[in-house]
């Protein structure tokens, strides 16, 4: 169906119902998933075994039948999408998603999405005892159930013997269950605060169990990481006259080897050093990636893009995933350090779609006997969010491409970096960016009249929050699910304002990089690319900054979540931050290729937008504490 849903970002609850064609009314059985992994998820499913005539025996005994006559062959499994991005080639990848159901189906969405099992439930017990019997895959009767199943690839060795898990296996596994686990809990804290409740009983336990797990695994990580660690620097290398250790190597024995430890985006940023430095050939970039060993995955892509590939080259897929790995490495990298990055319970929605919004309501009034009632009507907009295009671009000079070291690495990821995070960071928040039809869109500030900041004490400060909360409140906000956002410096005026006693006047502030603790028990979160004071009047003393309070459901995000990279030589630049558009003949470009220089391109896709008014609020001119 042209979408993909990560197997790692699968959530569920066992045991699933087993469904009869994605007919919500037609239940047939249960299902019970078993631990994701980058290759799928494997299951086990049982038919309910019903004695009683009835339409329920009819559909059991059908679907039984349809499976057992190979004429349904497949599963499909119905979800609810948690994260999601727009692929090129159109359709959706679902990053995170919540499997409710699985069916039986005639014809999957996914046509790998096959049954490889099917038995009678007392197979088992005749192949333990020697009884054979050509009506094994039939119905037994007495059976109390019937299973369907996948089944996994597992290695083994020259013997048939199944081969123990690697140490990274069983590390990818457990991060597996972690990131399912994780996406569960986050999940219930946010439907709590889209409610505006506190977790009830069963949530609670659910989410304090689902706590105490992942602190489990994690502990058990950092015991796999230990071991792993140890196997590393006690592993040799096989040697190939070694008759013993190549049996070994064949027979899938894994020989630990140490890997250097890389900053995160080295792959990434390595990838577009090499583009750059053979000036788009891939073959040449491939051979100039070979220079770098402890990233072989950048050869591996460069390689990949030589030929083209087919749905059914086998080797196909996986220098695909690995680009997306190092894509994904640089956006990690990137998000940290961004405000959208930071804020939880962004409501994340596709690109090109359009939301239906009310805009006023229906009215009521009181009316006398046999009197007439009033009728009125609503009023009803559209939210449209179409892809908008953040793009940026470095040059560098050939001798820095070409003698590159640590340093030059680092910086062309920094600068590619800050190219995006400072535009998007001020764009998001500064109430002067309006938005540009078809080219950007509109701060979540913008529009917002702002409560004037009333001096520079604490007193004057909890009367301007007061101010803050209650415009926010006036607009049917709950303050459930909100954030403040201000720079380090406000953060750290408010944190050192003291009372008579010496005791802190904010005693929830804590600045801390990108955290800044909490005020009145709302998070904080802190960035310099806040923008400052810049009102018509003076704030109390000198430029001032802005707090601004905000609710995060109520924030439209749609992310591609990927930065797409491009490397020229040959091109003619505008050396301008705000270049002309379209070019005039007095436009002064530089030629790359005569100057020696390289420009890489970065761009992301990203849009967002407020679902209703009133779900941003902000102070103007703050400068609490000096």
């Amino acid at each position: 169906m042209g979408d993909i849903v990560e197997p790692l970002g699968v959530s569920f609850k066992n045991p699933l119902p087993l469904l009869w064609q994605h007919n919500h009314q037609k239940p047939i059985g249960t299902v019970k998933f078993d631990k994701p992994t980058k290759d799928g998820i494997t299951f086990e499913a049982s038919l309910a075994a019903i004695d009683e005539p009835g339409a329920l025996k009819d559909r059991v005994d059908e679907a039984w039948q349809s499976v057992k006559a190979g004429l349904v062959r497949a599963v499909s499994i119905g979800f609810r999408a948690l994260e999601y991005s727009l692929l090129k080639e159109g359709g959706y990848r679902f990053t995170k998603s919540e499997v409710i159901e699985l069916s039986l189906v005639t014809i999957p969405a996914n046509a790998d999405a096959t049954i490889t099992v099917i038995r009678s439930v007392d197979t088992a017990l005749r192949a333990a005892t020697g009884q054979h019997s050509a009506d094994d895959l039939s119905r037994n009767k007495a059976a109390p159930s019937r299973e369907t199943g996948s089944t996994s690839k597992q290695s083994r060795d020259g013997k048939g013997n199944i081969l123990k898990k690697t140490i990274r296996e069983q590390i990818e596994a457990f991060e597996a269950t972690r990131v399912a686990k994780s996406a569960r809990m986050d999940e219930l804290m946010q439907k709590a605060a889209d409610e505006g409740v506190t977790l009830d009983a069963e949530q609670t336990e659910e989410y304090d169990g689902l706590e105490v797990e992942v602190k489990s695994i994690d502990e058990h990580l950092v015991r796999l990481a230990r071991l792993e660690k140890t196997q590393a620097k006690e592993a040799k290398a096989v040697d190939g006259g070694d008759a013993a250790k190549g049996s070994e190597s064949r027979a899938g024995v894994v020989h630990a080897q140490a890997k250097k430890d890389l900053p995160k985006g080295t792959a990434f940023t390595r990838y577009a050093m090499a583009l750059a430095r053979s000036k788009g050939n891939l073959m040449q970039a491939a051979e100039v990636s070979k220079a770098w060993g402890d990233t072989p995955e950048v050869e591996t892509v460069l390689r990949a893009a030589v030929s083209a590939g087919t749905t059914t080259d086998a080797d196909w897929a996986k220098p695909l995933v690995e680009y997306q790995n190092m894509a994904s490495e640089f956006v990690d990298l990137l998000r940290p350090q961004t405000i959208i990055g930071r804020i939880p319970g962004l409501r994340r929605v596709p690109f090109n779609i359009k939301i239906p919004r009310q805009t006023a309501g229906s009215a009521a009034q009181w009316v006398g006997e046999g009197k007439p009632k009033p009728v009125s009507e609503l009023a009803f907009d559209q939210i449209t969010l179409g892809p908008a295009k953040l793009a940026g671009i470095v040059v560098l000079t050939d001798e820095l491409v070409r003698f590159s070291n640590p340093s030059a690495e680092a910086l062309v990821r920094q600068d590619l970096i800050n190219t995006i995070v400072q535009t998007m960071d001020k764009d998001f928040v500064d109430p002067a960016k309006a938005a540009s039809a078809g080219v950007s869109p509109a701060s979540i500030t913008n529009g917002v009249t702002p409560i004037a900041a009333s001096g520079t004490t604490a007193d004057h400060a909890r009367a301007d929050i007061k101010k803050l909360f209650a415009a926010f409140l006036a607009a049917n906000m709950s303050l459930a699910g909100a954030v403040f956002i201000m720079t380090e410096t406000q953060a750290l005026g408010l944190a050192l304002l003291l009372n008579p006693l010496g005791q802190p006047e904010f005693p929830g502030l804590a600045v801390n990089g990108t955290s800044g603790g909490t005020l009145y028990g709302i998070p904080v979160i802190l960035s310099e690319n806040v923008p400052a004071y810049a009102g018509t009047g003076s704030p109390p003393t000198g430029a001032g900054s802005r707090i601004i309070l905000v609710k995060a459901s109520e924030i439209l995000l749609a992310d591609d979540g990927q930065v797409m990279l491009d490397a020229s030589r040959e091109a003619s630049l505008e050396m301008d931050s705000a270049p002309t558009s379209p070019p005039t003949a007095s436009t002064v470009l530089v030629s790359l290729w005569q100057h020696n220089m390289v420009g890489i391109r970065a761009e992301r896709f990203i849009n967002w937008a407020k679902r209703r008014a009133g779900v941003v609020q902000y102070i103007n001119g703050a400068a609490y504490g000096g």
